[in-house]
């Protein structure tokens, strides 16, 4: 599996020829966007920074889209929507966490969710979690603070944050870094993984490098 990250909260993972775009920006949105083809899109917010699926749609890659709450299954990929709140963009939606199964790794993408806390329901379906993406930037996401003790609670192998830079609060990434007691984790272009390399792992940080950031 190789996960890569392009900035706000647009994150691809590949596996195979396979692949899976979370909150891909649109052309609508006043920031950079990249373009590839996808076989899946996970949109989580109704938001011209997360909700573009004609970014992910090139040549004869046009993906299945999934747009909120729900259970999906395609190609062998699990796919499990739960709702929660956000406040990006200053105006409370609906924000969709997405618990995804793919090549025996189990991932969650809490997108842009805010409170501080999941719903018991939510939480409840987040059992044994290899890797998590969670938002880090205040301004309608969770707070560095809030995003670090979220990610613990939740007990995943690797954390990744996303969100952080120009969208969220300044220093929102070197705050969170410091708060996991982590301030000399460098960033990575991208991150190619196999089951066998999360054994051992215990809420370990990886850092993605945005390359259009």
């Amino acid at each position: 599996m190789i996960i890569s990250y392009h900035g706000i909260e647009f994150v691809k993972v590949q596996f195979g020829n396979t692949v899976l775009a979370f909150n891909p920006v649109s052309k609508q949105s006043k920031h950079k966007l990249a373009r590839f083809g996808a076989d899946i899109a996970c949109v989580g917010l109704n938001h011209d920074d997360m909700n573009g699926v004609e970014s992910v749609t090139l040549g004869d890659k046009k993906p299945f889209v999934i747009g909120g709450p729900g259970e999906y299954e395609i190609g062998g990929v699990t796919v499990a929507g739960l709702p929660t709140l956000s406040r990006y963009g200053s105006q409370e939606r609906i924000n969709t966490v997405y618990s995804v199964m793919m090549e025996g790794m189990s991932l969650c993408f809490l997108g842009a969710h805010e409170p501080k806390d999941l719903p018991k329901e939510v939480m409840e379906n987040l059992d044994n979690i290899d890797i998590l993406f969670v938002p880090v930037g205040g301004e309608g996401v969770l707070t560095p603070q809030d995003a670090y003790r979220l990610a613990v609670s939740i007990e995943p192998r690797l954390i990744i944050p996303i969100h952080y830079g120009e969208v969220g609060i300044s220093k929102a990434l070197s705050v969170f870094l410091k708060e996991a007691g982590e301030e000399s984790v460098k960033a990575i272009d991208k991150l190619t993984i196999k089951k066998k390399d999360l054994e051992g792992k215990e809420g370990d940080i990886v850092v993605l490098d945005n390359p259009l950031g």
